[in-house]
Formats: structure tokens, C-alpha cells, sequence
């Protein structure tokens, strides 16, 4: 995707790419006018919508239905009663009334030509020829209207453009013989069918999208840095707090630590976007530059703690029970899905993990001690079975040692990847987290691709910050005068 000066930030210094306008203010941001807010806002609008079509190739737009529960769905749902109420009611009088029908025949011609493409010069015209809407008002005038002969011919044109998915819901409008049903279900099925030609519009769009997506969300988030300078204050707190940490574990494994060495760059940086799947949900204050991946990021955070969360009550498990159960075919499958059925969507609370992990002690048990009698095995001694017991229902600590030695190496792991580096490089994994590598590598390399888009993206708007960051000032210049 990124072309040659698409480079991510560099490890040295004088590489390090710059934009102008990057410091933020100290003081409150200037009061702008209503018009600068529209137009940031647009500007975030586009940001956000290109930038989910490039990174989700599952992105489309769905029709808009409210919940039927809610104020908004029930107040829609009785407005659009009374319209259909009142054409009915116009339609079935002596003469009839077709002032609200002529309305829909130029809407359902409007939406027409809205599919239509620019070969379809010989549709356009016979669309135009048969809904003349001064030709109809003159029919109305006249008493002459046919509206099953145009209900016919626009349920003829809808089938000829739609996609094939939509041919069983246009083959039944023939069957609606009720006027007012039939433009009702025209409507209902229009609408479909223009939400059609959007994702297929998108879906064509992509390929070049992906060819100009780091251009484009820069030059965007540029254009919103320039009309909001402080853009960027979250970010700065965040690389800081990277840059601070990544100094404490130098301080921890070296007597002279150097944070200015070859690799802090990428080092504080790796660190800073491990800190996103750690975030926590009350803090507000997330970076901007990864806001539009903020979902996908909290998903990938929510998962990378089930998975430790896993891994913690095998490896319990498999410290009391031994290995030998471990063996037995079908055990490893049976518990690791009880395990993930009950720990689903109990990780956001923590007082939700301690109810769901007492009940999973007593699961876990069970299921150890069936497997063991199908051998003709004893049950675990009473002793062993409380200490698994307690062992597990305390996992909902986040200093519990079990779970923070597996933390650490699925971080470590997932730092290894980040890096590039072989796999057979990362730290060894203990043996339950292997049960759940595959799904750790999976997460790995979607976690990897979120954070080399946005670096790629990005990267000339972080460079300065950790310039300063990282290295004292002038120092970079020395450096430069020195080559």
C-alpha cells in the first residue's frame, strides 16, 4: 500500500520525517465559528468513513431501521401509519385521490435514476418517456391514469437493475395486487436496492482506496490538525507515557541505560500501541491518532484477556491433576470450550469474573474428575480439589502470579511479533498457552496490521514528539553537523 515516501517512523533521529503546525498550544483552543466546526467535522466524517472502508474489507452500509422499542422507532412507525392511512383513504374515494400517489411516482423515479449508470442511456430515456410527471398530473386531471400499468413497468425496471439477491422480493411485488401495499413494498425494496448499489460502489472503490489510503488519511488528518492545533495533546500524554515506562524497564535490565539508542523509536513505540489493548475504558483521554481503530483495538484487548484468562485455569488445572489427564483424548477440547463459554462477556467487570470464576471451579472439577474415573482413576483428593478451587475463583486478580507470568509472556509474544521477528524468537510459551497459540498468533497478526497502518499513517505527526521526547534538544542537530 505506502509507496517509498510512505515510511514509518524511523529509529534514527535525522530520518525522522516532520510536518509543520505539529505543537499543540498550552492554553484553551481559539473559539471557532460555526462554520469551522462543520467543516472539521466533515473533515473527521470523511477520515473515519475512508478509513473504515480500507482496514475492513467487511465494511458496508445496512438500510437504517430504529429499534421498534424505542421512541424513535415508535414515532416512526405511527407517522408512516398515517401516511399509508391517508393514501389509502385518497386512493379508495369517489373519485379518487391522487395527489399523494403522483408525489411517490416522482420520488420512485428519483430513486430509479439514481441506479442507473451512464450506459444506461436508452433506460434513462424510456424512464423519462414513461414517468413523465407532466404527462401523469395531465392522466390525473383527465381521470385516466393506469397505476398498475406504471407499477408494472417500474417493477419491470426494477428487475432489470437489480443484483441477483434481490430477484425473489421484486418477482413478489407482481403477486400485491392493493395499490397502496404495492407502492409500499416499491418503496421498501428501492430501498434496498440503492443500499445494494452503495456497498457494490464500494466495493469497486476499494482497490483504489488502498492504492492512496496512507495520502489520503494524512493529508486529512493534516487539514483537522490545522483547524484544531491541539489535535494532538492525546497522543503527546500517550507517547509519553511509553517513553516513561520503556525507560523504567531500561533502568531495570542495564546499569546505564540509553534511551536514545538505535531501536527507542520503534521500542517506545511498540510499547505505546501495547498499551492500547490495556486501555482503560473510563479514561477518556485516548490518542487521536488511533481513534478510528479504537473499536477494533478494545475487541482485540477484550480477547487478548480471555485468552490469558484461558491459559491461567489450564495451566491450574494441569499443575493439580497432572499431565496425564491433559492426554486423554477429547478432555483438552471439552474443558477449554466450558472454559470459554463461561468466561464469555464476563471480563469487563471485575465483579462479574469473580461470580463466573467460582461457578468455573466447580465446572473445571467436574470435568477432571469424570475424565479420571473413565480411566478407572480416583478423584483428585479433597485437598487438591480445594486449592484448584480457590486457585482459579482468585484469578480475578490482576496481581494473581499465575495469571501475570502468563500476561507477560503473551505481551512478550505479542512484542516479538510487532517486531517482525520468527516466531521460534519470541519467549518460550508455557505449555496451556500453547492450547491457545493459534488463536494468539491470530490476534498477533491482526493486532500487527492496526499498528503498521496507522505508524505508516502517522508516522510524520508522532516523529516530532518523540524528537523531543527522546532526544535532548540540539542533540539531533549535533548529531547531524557531526556526519
Amino acid at each position: 500500500m505506502p509507496n517509498q515516501g510512505d515510511k514509518a517512523v524511523d529509529d534514527s533521529p535525522t530520518d525522522l520525517p516532520c510536518l509543520e503546525k505539529l505543537d499543540s498550544p498550552t492554553g484553551s483552543p481559539p473559539t471557532a465559528s460555526l462554520s469551522s466546526l462543520m467543516e472539521l467535522e466533515n473533515c473527521v466524517s470523511n477520515l473515519s468513513l475512508a478509513h473504515e472502508i480500507v482496514v475492513n474489507r467487511d465494511f458496508s452500509f445496512k438500510p437504517k431501521s430504529p429499534p421498534t422499542d424505542s421512541l424513535e422507532g415508535r414515532v416512526t412507525e405511527i407517522v408512516h401509519r398515517a401516511f399509508w392511512d391517508s393514501l389509502q383513504e385518497q386512493l379508495h374515494s369517489d373519485p379518487p385521490n391522487y395527489s399523494h400517489a403522483v408525489i411517490l411516482l416522482q420520488e420512485v423515479k428519483t430513486m430509479l435514476q439514481s441506479l442507473l449508470l451512464p450506459a444506461h442511456v436508452r433506460l434513462r430515456s424510456q424512464l423519462d418517456e414513461v414517468l413523465d410527471m407532466e404527462l401523469i398530473r395531465q392522466e390525473v386531471d383527465h381521470r385516466v391514469l393506469d397505476l398498475h400499468r406504471l407499477a408494472e413497468y417500474i417493477i419491470n425496471t426494477m428487475a432489470s437493475l437489480c443484483a441477483p439477491v434481490r430477484d425473489p422480493e421484486v418477482r413478489a411485488l407482481k403477486d400485491l395486487k392493493d395499490p397502496v401495499e404495492l407502492l409500499r413494498e416499491i418503496f421498501r425494496v428501492l430501498g434496498l436496492m440503492k443500499t445494494d448499489m452503495v456497498n457494490f460502489t464500494i466495493q469497486s472503490l476499494r482497490p483504489h482506496l488502498l492504492q492512496r489510503a496512507v495520502q489520503y488519511e494524512r493529508a486529512k488528518f493534516q487539514q483537522i490538525l490545522d483547524k484544531q492545533p491541539a489535535a494532538l495533546d492525546n497522543t503527546t500524554a500517550w507517547l509519553k507515557a511509553a517513553a516513561s515506562e520503556e525507560a523504567s524497564a531500561l533502568r531495570a535490565r542495564s546499569d546505564s541505560p540509553s534511551p536514545d539508542s538505535p531501536g527507542a523509536v520503534t521500542a517506545v513505540l511498540n510499547r505505546a500501541y501495547m498499551r492500547l489493548l490495556h486501555w482503560d475504558p473510563q479514561d477518556q483521554k485516548y490518542p487521536e491518532t488511533a481513534l478510528m481503530d479504537r473499536a477494533r483495538l478494545d475487541a482485540l484487548g477484550q480477547r487478548l484477556r480471555m485468552l490469558v484468562l484461558e491459559a491461567s485455569v489450564l495451566l491450574l488445572t494441569s499443575a493439580q491433576c497432572g499431565g496425564a489427564v491433559f492426554s486423554l483424548q477429547g478432555f483438552v477440547g471439552k474443558l477449554r470450550q466450558s472454559v470459554t463459554a463461561l468466561l464469555e462477556g464476563s471480563h469487563t467487570r471485575d465483579a462479574d469474573l469473580k461470580g463466573v470464576l467460582l461457578g468455573l471451579g466447580e465446572t473445571v472439577l467436574q470435568q477432571v474428575n469424570e475424565a479420571l474415573s473413565s480411566q478407572g482413576g480416583a478423584a483428585l483428593p479433597q485437598e487438591n480439589q480445594d486449592l484448584l478451587k480457590g486457585q482459579i475463583s482468585d484469578l480475578w486478580k490482576d496481581n494473581h502470579p499465575v495469571r501475570t507470568l502468563i500476561g507477560e509472556r503473551v505481551q512478550g509474544f505479542l512484542q516479538a511479533m510487532l517486531r517482525g521477528g520468527p516466531a521460534k524468537r519470541s519467549p518460550e510459551l508455557p505449555a496451556p498457552l500453547g492450547l491457545v497459540s493459534a488463536e494468539l498468533a491470530e490476534l498477533g497478526t491482526a493486532f500487527g496490521r492496526i499498528v503498521h497502518f496507522n505508524r505508516t499513517v502517522f508516522g510524520p505527526f508522532c516523529a516530532p514528539i518523540l524528537r523531543k521526547l527522546l532526544f535532548p534538544p540540539g542533540e539531533a542537530e549535533a548529531r547531524e553537523d557531526s556526519r
